[in-house]
């Protein structure tokens, strides 16, 4: 579906990446639903990303490989051509190894570059590639505008391992660096949930038992949660640098 923006200068679309599950679908629907046309994307999941393309009023679904320069290059490109532009980029995509934090020999280099690869790298070369598009948004009506999936564990020392930690550290870093390079062309914000329901995080028995009894909302948090979070990062004119904490309050205890 390609629509000309000159046409309907209301139009703005947004990237999604990791959209075809858990927070980024929410993520996705929730942009859709607010009127954006959105780019969906997985790694693999691609039957269900074109599915959930065919479902929305203005969406298209692109695979690729985030750990891949090339893909992430293909990937920007094949989402700014479906409407000729690009407004918004949430870096959801982002991997995690389950590893004891005192087990300091299973945190090999293979790992720390893998998830460092993915969670740091990738969302960065992202936001290169698609620099122009978003400063191009920012003439048309509004300011570009990134929105970082980070993590409670980049900001306390939790997390499923400490290469994943620090990994979403760096983001929340990176994410005030780029807020102050970028603007006041392009915004630059991130979120950091703590524990969110979903199929993966099911039989985490002891980290939902600690968000029903320390959390002061006493649960975790839910996908669409996260999507109004983003949402609302994502319709400010103002905010930038920001790395809202979304753990329901648990940081608090």
């Amino acid at each position: 579906m390609n629509v000309n923006p000159i046409t309907d200068p209301t139009l703005r679309v947004a990237l999604v990446t990791g959209s075809t599950s858990g927070i980024g679908a929410a993520i996705a629907r929730k942009l859709n639903h607010a009127g954006y046309a959105v780019v969906l994307h997985s790694r693999s999941s691609a039957e269900t990303g074109r599915a959930m393309a065919a479902e929305m009023k203005q969406a298209i679904y692109v695979q690729a490989d985030l750990s891949s320069e090339a893909d992430r290059v293909r990937l920007v490109g094949e989402a700014i051509a479906a409407w000729g532009q690009l407004d918004v980029l949430v870096n959801n995509a982002g991997i995690s190894k389950v590893i004891p934090h005192a087990d300091l020999a299973a945190a090999t280099s293979a790992v720390w570059h893998e998830l460092h690869e993915v969670n740091v790298v990738a969302p960065f070369h992202l936001v290169a590639l698609a620099e122009s598009a978003l400063r191009d948004a920012a003439l048309r009506r509004r300011a570009g505008c990134v929105v970082n999936i980070s993590s409670h564990a980049g900001v306390r020392p939790k997390g499923a391992s400490i290469p994943y930690a620090v990994s979403k550290a760096a983001l929340n870093h990176m994410t005030r660096l780029l807020a102050l390079s970028l603007g006041p062309d392009i915004r630059v914000n991130a979120v950091a949930p703590g524990l969110v329901d979903t199929p993966l995080t099911a039989d985490w028995t002891a980290a939902q038992a600690l968000w029903r009894e320390r959390a002061p909302m006493h649960r975790a948090a839910s996908p669409d949660d996260i999507a109004h979070a983003v949402a609302m990062l994502v319709a400010s004119d103002y905010l930038t640098g920001e790395v809202l904490l979304s753990d329901g309050g648990l940081n608090l205890t």
